[in-house]
């Protein structure tokens, strides 16, 4: 039986076999009399058309025919929809572009002019307040722990500083350093005024702290334990600063006047193409929107300083000829000029920078909130800065030395003689004040609707930031970039002897020493950063970036940017 079965079981494998050989040739057989039928329609074509295909390729190289489809061809914008809307937007980015940034300038303006007022007007009135209250204790008595408040103290310290500062400033003669400028040659002056606005930034920079550290000083609670070298010598600091920062801003308005009143105004020429190379400067640099804001709290204050400047050469010359209003008409030509080369110089800087950087013109109402924030949140009762304070530190503009320089200059310019001339002196005191109080009632209007608009009201009730938390924050900026490999804790066998890790180390030595090439891309070098590649973190062992190594700490608020604040790996 078994041999029946298998015999069986073979003779149907054999015919399964045959019949899948069958399928398979006439498979074949169909595939070859298609390519015959093929490749003889093909001759018979090729023989036909062979003499038309030789006069069609003749036709085509004519000079005419490429003539016409030259004249007549045509292309779909609308195939790249996408990209043609994209720079239409940029183009209608740069037009915007003048409006908003005048909008944030104009605001600006107004702030510092607030500030700068308040040391005219206010703050000789609160020192006579806080004196009285010293002078009235013997009588009323201590009422709490404190003799003065905080913020009287810092107010009778300022006070203190520009008496001192202007006595000081006093035996300073405008007229020899306006002669000694003077005799210089126009390239000297030129070197010497690009070094002027080096220093003054310099000045500003380092001033403010020197300021805050004075006022903390003398305000700090007599709990805590003395960790400073006492307040007289913070004094002498403060008064040191404002005295030089005075003199500096002295020798650039003398300069200025020398190019005003040049024969050929060649100096004044040069003066201003140096905002020209400004634009060199910065236009062609990658830009984050703390970066823009930075430069632009720095444009409000260059143009406001300018305008005092402009004030004080003003006064000179106006002194100089007896106060005859003829000659203001002959300076008022190149004030314009001025003031005109500054305006388009802003205007075409911001223009190419938002431009270059995909940065939209609505930023600048973000830069018109942050800036409102401040003046709101210095009128709360938890306010934790005077109002002119926190302009110093978002813009670098300290109004003490300017105020000081201006006051020098009014009092050797104004020759105050006569009963009638102190009347004078008094309306112009009362009219001061009144377009202080205008100006601020104004501001604090306008900066109450900036702030609704970019809802930041629940931020007034926040607490201000504490020390530790800004030092974290600044540690943490500072080792965002480059985080260590951690190190492999040596191992001890049984006899106590420690071991080294299995990997050598020249090993890792040779690993790392490889040299890997940058990857640079031109398309994206003039654009801000992706979100995903500012997550990415660069061990400095390996080179290699991680991404889950650790958390990145975000960026700073507008609201945590001061002037001189490093954001990115520059300060503009």
């Amino acid at each position: 039986m078994a041999d029946s079965l298998s015999s069986g079981l073979g003779e149907e494998k054999e015919k399964e076999k045959e019949d899948s050989e069958r399928d398979r040739k006439a498979a074949k057989t169909d595939k070859n009399k298609e390519k015959g039928g093929l490749t003889e329609t093909l001759r018979i074509n090729d023989k036909n058309g062979g003499s038309k295909g030789k006069k069609r390729n003749l036709s085509d190289l004519s000079l005419v025919r490429f003539i016409t489809t030259e004249l007549t061809r045509g292309y779909f914008l609308e195939h790249n929809e996408a990209k043609y809307t994209e720079r239409r937007e940029r183009v209608y980015t740069c037009l915007r572009i003048p409006k908003e940034l005048e909008k944030l300038m104009t605001f600006g303006f107004f702030l510092c002019l607030d500030a700068f007022l308040y040391v005219f007007t206010l703050l000789p009135l609160r020192v006579i307040l806080a004196l009285l209250r010293l002078l009235t204790l013997p009588c009323c008595g201590l009422s709490g722990s404190r003799l003065l408040q905080p913020a009287q103290v810092c107010d009778v310290l300022k006070g203190f500083i520009m008496v001192l500062c202007y006595s000081m400033m006093s035996y300073v003669d405008y007229s020899m350093m306006y002669h000694l400028i003077r005799g210089q040659s126009v390239i000297k002056l030129y070197i010497i005024y690009n070094m002027l606005e080096v220093a003054d930034r310099l000045f500003s920079s380092f001033g403010q702290d020197i300021l805050d550290a004075l006022y903390w000083t003398a305000t700090e609670p007599k709990e805590k334990k003395r960790a400073h070298i006492g307040v007289i010598p913070h004094f002498f600091m403060a008064v040191l600063y404002v005295f030089l920062h005075a003199i500096l801003i002295m020798v650039q308005a003398t300069t200025l006047n020398v190019a005003f009143n040049s024969h050929n105004k060649s100096l004044l020429t040069i003066m201003m193409s140096n905002n020209f190379v400004e634009i060199k400067g910065s236009v062609f640099k990658k830009f984050e929107k703390n970066n823009l804001f930075q430069m632009s709290n720095s444009d409000i204050k260059e143009r406001f300083t300018n305008y005092i400047l402009l004030l004080i050469v003003c006064l000179r010359n106006m002194e100089q000829f007896s106060w005859n209003p003829d000659h203001l008409w002959v300076l008022f030509p190149d004030v314009v000029m001025v003031i005109a080369s500054e305006v388009a110089v802003d205007v075409v800087k911001h223009a190419f920078i938002t431009k270059f950087n995909d940065i939209s013109a609505d930023v600048y109402g973000e830069y018109r909130a942050s800036l409102a924030f401040d003046l709101v949140s210095s009128r709360q009762k938890n306010a934790y800065t005077d109002y002119s304070d926190s302009v110093s530190r978002r813009m670098g503009f300290i109004p003490l030395p300017l105020a000081l320089l201006l006051i020098r200059v009014v009092t050797s310019s104004v020759k105050i003689q006569g009963s009638l001339s102190f009347m004078c002196v008094l309306l112009f005191y009362l009219g001061m004040i009144t377009l202080k109080v205008l100006n601020s009632i104004v501001l604090l209007g306008t900066s109450c609707g900036f702030v609704k608009e970019a809802n930041m009201e629940e931020k007034l009730f926040d607490p201000p930031p504490s020390v530790v938390s800004s030092r974290a924050n600044s540690r943490a900026h500072r080792t965002k970039h480059v985080h260590t490999a951690p190190q492999q804790e040596p191992t001890t066998d049984k006899g106590g002897i420690t071991l080294a890790s299995d990997n050598p180390q020249p090993a890792k030595m040779a690993e790392s020493s490889a040299p890997t090439l940058p990857k640079s891309d031109s398309d994206t070098f003039l654009t801000t950063p992706d979100g995903e590649e500012e997550d990415k973190i660069i061990n400095v062992n390996t080179g290699l970036e991680g991404d889950g190594l650790e958390h990145r700490t975000p960026k700073k608020d507008l609201l945590e940017i001061d002037r001189f604040t490093i954001c990115g790996n520059r300060i503009d």
